[in-house]
Order: structure tokens, then C-alpha cells, then sequence
């Protein structure tokens, strides 16, 4: 079995996973079995498409929280928090306090791209 060496790790939301694998099936003709369960998995959970998407993480970014990484980003654009307590269970999971501001924002960001 060969040695698998990761170059890099960045986080990405599933909708540009779905781009990714949606790219890589009209490549390649069709997916493995994994990938395919994935795509058909992201199709029936991913709420954004890849334009809102996008703006929704380039809002997110802009807001320039301290501390705010790409990985929780990524997991609000993913689970599209619409309240308080959605929010702050998200940013509990990745150890990070936000003012009551940032928060207002970060919902208002939210539901501006839904």
C-alpha cells in the first residue's frame, strides 16, 4: 500500500464540495461509489447554491470577526444558524466567544443570503 502525504488541509463548505464533485463527474464520466453517495447526500442537504454560497462566506469573511477561522466559516455557511442559540452552538463546538454585535451581524449575514 503506498504512503498517502497530505500537502494541505482547507476547509471547504459542501456546496463547493458539491461543485467539486459535480466538476469531477463531468470529467471523469461518472463517480466511484463513495463519491457518488456523497453528491447524491450533499444534493438532498445542501441548501445554498454555489452563488449564494460564495456571497454568503465572502459576507462572513468581510465581518472580519478576531479569531472567527475559515473551518467556522465554513460550518455557518453549512448550517445556516437563524437564531442566537443556533449560533453560539456552532461557536461553542470550536471553543469561540463572540460579542453580542458580532452575533447580530453574523445572523443578519445569514438571513440576507437565504
Amino acid at each position: 500500500m503506498s504512503k498517502i502525504n497530505i500537502v494541505s488541509e482547507e476547509p471547504i463548505c459542501e456546496f463547493e464540495l458539491r461543485k467539486e464533485l459535480e466538476k469531477t463527474k463531468k470529467r471523469e464520466g461518472e463517480l466511484n461509489f463513495r463519491a457518488n453517495r456523497t453528491l447524491e447526500h450533499l444534493n438532498e442537504v445542501c441548501k445554498l447554491s454555489a452563488k449564494k454560497g460564495e456571497e454568503l462566506k465572502k459576507s462572513l469573511i468581510d465581518l472580519n470577526i478576531p479569531r472567527m477561522k475559515d473551518e467556522v466559516i465554513c460550518k455557518i455557511v453549512d448550517l445556516l444558524p437563524q437564531d442566537e442559540e443556533e449560533l453560539k452552538n456552532i461557536l461553542q463546538t470550536y471553543n469561540l466567544t463572540v460579542s453580542k454585535n458580532n452575533v447580530k451581524s453574523i445572523l443578519k449575514a445569514v438571513s440576507e443570503h437565504i
